[in-house]
């Protein structure tokens, strides 16, 4: 009996993990988010390469987006690129560093579109 138990409790926290885990966020929040990322970036000069996955997921989703706005498009495809390099990166800090520049100007535009 205690095994049934443990099994349907199992398979329950599983049914649960994956309604939390596809839950989407607005398009909104992913640019909020991926602007707090660029920021931190900008602010501190450095990162972590789970950081720069993350921004390459939030780029990919708001690309694949139909109602982005267009002028956003050549910004992501910028970001995306930052985010690869720094993945990519032997030294991320001084790819983010090299980039501060960059890191300022998407976080300013990205203000001003959304």
């Amino acid at each position: 009996m205690y095994k049934k138990r443990k099994e349907s409790q199992s398979s329950c926290d599983s049914i649960k993990r994956k309604r939390v885990s596809k839950m989407p966020i607005s398009q909104k929040d992913q640019l909020t988010l991926l602007q707090d990322l660029l920021r931190n970036h900008h602010t501190d000069a450095c990162g972590s390469k789970s950081e720069c996955e993350q921004i390459a997921r939030l780029v990919q989703s708001l690309q694949n987006q139909e109602n982005v706005h267009q002028d956003l498009l050549p910004l992501l495809n910028d970001v995306d690129q930052y985010s690869k390099n720094g993945i990519e990166s032997s030294n991320l800090n001084e790819h983010i560093s090299s980039s501060k520049e960059d890191l300022s100007q998407w976080v300013d535009t990205m203000n001003q579109l959304i």
